[in-house]
């Protein structure tokens, strides 16, 4: 009994579900050991007739009650347990049995348990008729795990749990009043951990905590987990029409901390975001939201690219319920959601991830593979089937129980090659002498199979900057599996030559026109993201050069080029309406700025992109197909001017574009057209209603018999400055 005492007293007893409950000793009469430090006197009562069985005998200061009784058969009971003035009934919680089936253990230990997130956590449940909270988290090599929390005061000795040797994973189902505090929704709490030398480890916060408290605190959130009342379901059933690579997806993407503030620069919660940020995304006509990472995370300064809870929405906005009421209400108005997801790398908090058992259980143990270089963070370790089943069901758990319509997977690149911002000799290969991390290559793979699998309508999205080849292939052709691989070749490329002065730009025609030789190798999008807008680069706007009027008429040429290139669109908050400073975010960005007729010409102008954008097929069915794309002229370097046609599906009107990228002004410029018949003009970025100088064809040109360009007609037209011009072909 002194052995257990100590142990107990001590918090690191190797089975304390062997010791305390009822058992059966070695005379076969039962036995009841109960710690509990709080209680001063403990009785065991019959559940079914609540009577008084015992009164327990107090075996240690500490808090250790044990009783030895003259019955042999087990009966279901309850303690009555009374400290001061008080006297209450509970449940001891060594009285039940293990929450987590055989299945699950079996799923779990081969790493394809797709709802992992709704065993392992914090879940209030009904466990053998009584109701409760179930606590479940892996830490394999620990030596002991308790759940701590403002229920039982922080105390490790209160509830240690119940190792399952076949997986490594630790259990406890607590009665909600069984604790000193009832257990309930909204208690805050840890799990207390020791490695497998004894050693206390930094209390650590839930890796599958469903919420967490509100930074700077760490600790994980009992969730209500109360049934949400969606409104969404004519969405869920459809959205795969407006969710593929034929239809026009435009995308608005928002950090939710700095979009907008209130008066004092604090943030807006879910609800008031809702109320400003989707009547103002529908009005210009995006068709998705894309976040900037949702998850939790402690440091505001890593924009949430640094996440602990891979489970919990950021409590700097509201509840979990809040961010559902969120989602849904984009759908009500016909905007898709996108999460940013970030399975690349973890932060080194110590109430997070790292050396969560005392081993490097999540991470590589060699920094080699490990230790992130560029952000000073942890790798996963994609080869160990219960990190790589983690990961998956985090990303899964966000379509399942938020209804979000896809998820662009950050940082690609730096899980798919192992040398990754490395010097020789700082990295290892893989077993073929290679530099691919062909265990990141397999998970990735892993995931979008399921998600593509399981969730229709849904789409994942690759921030890939290299040239890996099949990024957005089906896995069975060889590729990764992504739906989509943002286009960064492009966005450097046309940033750089945008960013030059318009007469050095012949010198540098390439630029705009080498982004055709691949822009059907993937399905890409166009991202103009906040990466362009950081970090000492400035806006957008501020890349252009020239005085004001050639800025803003740039601006408008630039992202008239980029609504009618191949591929899909992409635009951090703020480029829609020319923000002039670098995006901070500690602060709303400059709406203050919209009083200025210049920046809402280019406001109204993104609004008209995206209307002709979603009503011009020819712009959008084919973003992902050569047949897609033909030029006119990309050789025309002395005057900076390219044109190309869109093409549609059969028996849609094809469009002819013209981008001039000089402030020159060219009349009677003629060009090739593929079709014969009447070319209408219906969107030029010269117009006076964005501030151009309303230069342009007012109206409709007809072709003409007079073969041009390697094309059999072609038509003449007047050419704005710095403008991009498209016509419909109604030939």
């Amino acid at each position: 009994m002194h052995e257990h005492n100590q142990a107990l007293s001590n918090a690191q007893h190797s089975n304390p579900f062997a010791f305390l409950g009822m058992h059966t000793n070695e005379k076969g009469y039962l036995q009841f050991n109960v710690f509990i430090p709080w209680a001063e006197t403990v009785a065991v009562l019959d559940k079914a007739s609540g009577k008084v069985i015992c009164e327990l005998e107090r075996a240690s200061e500490q808090g250790l009650f044990h009783k030895t009784t003259r019955r042999k058969k087990a009966f279901a009971y309850q303690l009555q347990v009374t400290a001061g003035d008080t006297k209450r009934v509970i449940d001891d919680p060594f009285s039940f049995g293990c929450v987590l089936g055989e299945m699950d253990i079996y799923l779990f230990v081969e790493g394809r348990h797709k709802h992992l997130y709704q065993k392992l956590g914090a879940h209030g449940i009904e466990h053998e008729g009584v109701a409760g909270v179930s606590f479940a988290v892996w830490a394999p090599n620990a030596s002991h795990v308790a759940v701590v929390g403002d229920f039982n005061d922080w105390d490790g000795r209160c509830h240690p749990m119940r190792k399952l040797l076949n997986c490594g994973i630790w259990e406890i189902f607590i009665p909600h009043h069984s604790a000193r505090h009832p257990v309930q929704a909204g208690c805050h709490y840890k799990f207390e951990v020791k490695d497998s030398e004894a050693n206390l480890l930094p209390l650590k916060a839930d890796p599958m905590g469903a919420q967490a408290q509100y930074r700077p605190d760490t600790s994980s959130v009992i969730n209500a987990e109360q049934a949400f009342a969606w409104t969404d379901s004519q969405w869920m059933t459809t959205r795969e029409a407006m969710n593929n690579r034929h239809a026009a997806i435009s995308i608005y993407e928002v950090h939710l901390g700095s979009w907008q503030r209130d008066e004092n620069n604090e943030f807006l919660n879910y609800q008031q975001i809702a109320e400003r940020l989707i009547p103002y995304v529908q009005d210009l006509g995006f068709t998705h939201i894309q976040l900037m990472p949702v998850s939790e995370y402690p440091f505001d300064g890593s924009w949430g690219y640094q996440p602990v809870g891979l489970f919990a929405p950021t409590a700097r906005f509201g509840s979990p319920e809040d961010f559902k009421v969120f989602i849904d209400q984009c759908h009500q108005a016909g905007l898709g959601v996108l999460i940013d997801w970030v399975p690349g790398h973890f932060p080194v908090d110590d109430h997070g991830l790292v050396r969560f058992d005392g081993t490097c259980l999540y991470e590589h143990e060699d920094p080699r593979k490990g230790f992130h270089p560029d952000w000073n963070t942890l790798i996963y370790n994609y080869g160990r089937t219960e990190v790589a089943n983690f990961l998956r069901a985090s990303a899964m758990h966000w379509l399942d129980n938020y209804h979000v319509d896809g998820v662009r997977v950050d940082a690609v690149a730096s899980m798919l090659y192992l040398d990754y911002s490395r010097k020789d000799g700082e990295w290892v290969a893989n077993e073929f002498g290679g530099n691919e991390n062909l265990e990141a290559v397999d998970f990735l793979k892993g995931f979008n199979e399921e998600l593509y699998a399981d969730y229709p309508g849904a789409f994942s999205v690759a921030e890939e900057s290299t040239s890996w080849p099949g990024v957005s292939k089906p896995t069975d052709m060889g590729g990764l599996g992504f739906g989509f691989k943002w286009n960064m070749g492009w966005m450097n490329d046309t940033l750089q030559y945008i960013g030059r002065e318009p007469i050095h730009r012949k010198f540098h025609h390439n630029e705009i026109s080498f982004g055709l030789v691949y822009a059907f190798d993937e399905n890409f999008v166009l991202p103009l993201s906040h990466d362009e807008v950081v970090h000492g680069k400035g806006s957008i706007l501020a890349r252009m050069p020239g005085d004001d009027w050639q800025r803003f008429a740039n601006l408008r040429a630039y992202y008239g080029f980029m609504w009618t290139h191949p591929g899909k669109k992409l635009m951090f908050m703020g480029c829609e309406f020319g923000q002039q400073n670098e995006w901070n975010y500690q602060q709303s960005l400059d709406w203050h700025l919209l009083d200025h007729q210049p920046h809402q010409g280019v406001q109204r102008l993104i609004r008209d992109l995206n209307g002709l954008y979603k009503s011009t097929p020819a712009l959008h069915q084919q973003d992902c197909q050569h047949e897609g794309f033909d030029w006119v002229d990309y050789q025309n370097s002395e005057q900076s001017i390219f044109s190309y046609v869109r093409y549609g599906e059969a028996g849609t009107n094809p469009v002819l574009v013209v981008v001039n990228f000089t402030p020159s002004v060219h009349h009677k410029f003629r060009l090739g057209t593929p079709v014969a018949g009447e070319h209408k003009e219906i969107f030029n970025s010269d117009a006076g209603i964005y501030g151009g100088s309303n230069i342009g064809n007012h109206g409709s040109v007809v072709a003409s018999n007079t073969p041009w360009q390697d094309f059999p007609q072609s038509i003449e037209i007047t050419v704005p400055p710095l403008a991009t011009l498209v016509f419909e072909i109604q030939g």
